[in-house]
């Protein structure tokens, strides 16, 4: 029997298993409710009323509070004898390379083919209403993370959400908390292996194949296959081993490069067409609020900006606070603010740059049936006829910095589920490896599906534990600010080492 025949028969049992359930909870958890003739997700409308809460709540914080945080990520307010593991720059590339990758590229695509050029509108302002819902996340975070013996540090929902509702709400707080964590864990898990593993090894294969000769190139055979695959898990394995040390020391260098090579291209289209820019910026904003062919108009335009921003960017299901927490810092506010510039460089700016040179170029295929990564890379290679081999590179480094982060993101539900012992931590990382060669083999996509409406089940309880502790977070933010008025002012902030947030744990 050939390899190819028991990789269809592995996709042809586990789907026919699993169809059943992914269906189910796909209709739960992404039901969705008619209104001005389109159909509104109610878990968009969740993410969307979260971040406008927040925005709200913290004063408009990701405007306000923008240039302290550029400040903050260049070290301005680094403290000496801080817990954690990694710098603020390399805690916020490690949480981008798990958000910045396909949705991208082919997400913003899709948003543009159906809802029009005013989807880019709405795309960009439910980008920075996610960044207030980063910013409290991660503030909790850090505030509710724990510092291992040696040094290591878990953080995220599967922590904050037990230790914060214990706090404000005593024994029966605790109970809750508890509950939701093993969920929280559970679905974080179940997502790495599939959505933030096997889905994106598949979809980095597929591109690579298609610029080698397609199926009948060099890569295009199962052996191909297989040996992609094992490549990659190779280098996974090799970076997890490290832990999220190693992780930061190559998405800090993988994700500037990964986004630079992007943005430049984008760059490079525009600057070609650019007499078009003027016309292309008029129509997105004219698009948004009397969009022609759209199903619902401006609502229907409006619907589909923000489901594909809220797919992008993360804000509000728990994953970013992770990687966040393990920031060298005393002040877990510093790192709230760090974070959110996370959906700001994710779905303002490459969001943005990726819908304007769609825009811009208008490739054929953008009137047509064929979506996502194609419209991408036809608009591309109007100006650049060589693009889809530069693509494919944006894809695998896309590609491997998600398998990366996710793959840390795994490893701590994973310990807060099993235990931290190095038999434990092995046996994932095995587990998560294998993955990693079977995303080049296998396509699973009832799983990745059921994966999918897992993850954004955790935005449900994640995002109302965010709301029963955001009175934590405001009073992180005030001592934060407080430090940095001290710190401007050239006051002693010694005293501030009291103030160490970390709880440490055996």
């Amino acid at each position: 029997m050939s390899l190819d025949s028991v990789t269809q028969s592995v996709d042809e049992a586990v789907s026919g298993f699993f169809e059943p359930i992914a269906k189910w909870l796909g209709e739960v958890v992404f039901y969705a409710v008619p209104v001005g003739g389109t159909d509104l997700p109610l878990i968009v409308a969740w993410l969307v009323v979260a971040g406008l809460v927040f925005t709200g709540w913290f004063g408009l914080v990701q405007i306000r509070k923008f240039r302290l945080a550029v400040d903050v990520v260049r070290g301005k307010y680094d403290e000496e004898g801080s817990a954690g593991e990694v710098n603020h720059f390399q805690a916020l590339t490690a949480a981008v390379s798990g958000t910045v990758g396909l949705g991208n590229i082919a997400g913003v695509a899709v948003a543009v083919s159906i809802g029009g050029p005013g989807a880019t509108f709405w795309m960009i302002l439910c980008g920075l209403l996610g960044m207030a819902t980063k910013f409290v996340e991660v503030t909790l975070g850090v505030k509710y993370r724990e510092v291992h013996p040696d040094g290591t540090v878990s953080g995220g929902p599967m922590h904050y959400l037990p230790k914060g509702l214990a706090e404000r709400f005593g024994k029966n707080g605790k109970t809750l908390g508890k509950v939701l964590a093993v969920l929280a864990s559970f679905m974080i898990l179940f997502f790495g292996l599939f959505g933030g593993n096997l889905f994106q090894v598949n979809q980095s294969y597929a591109q690579l194949v298609s610029v080698a000769g397609g199926e009948d190139g060099a890569l295009g055979s199962s052996a191909g296959a297989l040996f992609f695959g094992i490549l990659v898990a190779a280098i996974v394995g090799i970076v997890l081993l490290g832990g999220i040390r190693s992780i930061a020391n190559v998405t800090s260098r993988l994700v500037p490069a990964m986004a630079g090579i992007y943005i430049v291209a984008c760059l490079v289209v525009i600057l070609v067409n650019v007499s078009a820019v003027p016309d292309a910026v008029v129509s997105i904003v004219e698009g948004a609020f009397n969009p022609e062919g759209v199903a619902g108009g401006v609502l229907g335009a409006l619907i589909i900006g923000f489901k594909r921003a809220a797919f992008s960017n993360e804000a509000g299901l728990g994953s970013a606070p992770i990687a966040h927490s393990a920031v060298k810092t005393k002040h877990p506010a510093s790192e709230g603010l760090v974070a959110l510039l996370e959906p700001f460089i994710d779905t303002v700016v490459i969001c943005t740059m990726t819908a304007l040179t769609i825009v811009i170029a208008n490739p054929a295929s953008l009137g047509g049936d064929i979506g996502g990564v194609t419209i991408t890379s036809d608009a591309f290679e109007t100006v650049l006829p060589w693009f889809p081999y530069i693509l494919t590179v944006a894809v695998l480094l896309f590609a491997i910095s998600t398998v990366l982060t996710w793959g840390y993101y795994g490893l701590k539900a994973w310990t807060y589920l099993f235990g931290r012992s190095r038999t434990s931590e092995i046996t994932y990382k095995v587990i998560y490896t294998v993955f990693a060669i079977a995303g080049s083999l296998l396509t699973l996509q009832t799983l990745i599906d059921l994966a999918d409406a897992v993850l954004f089940s955790l935005a449900v309880i994640n995002i109302i534990g965010l709301y029963l502790l955001a009175p934590v977070v405001k009073r992180e933010l005030n001592t934060f600010l407080e430090y940095v008025r001290a710190r401007n002012a050239g006051e002693d902030t010694g005293g501030d080492e009291d103030q160490e947030p970390v709880k440490t744990t055996v």
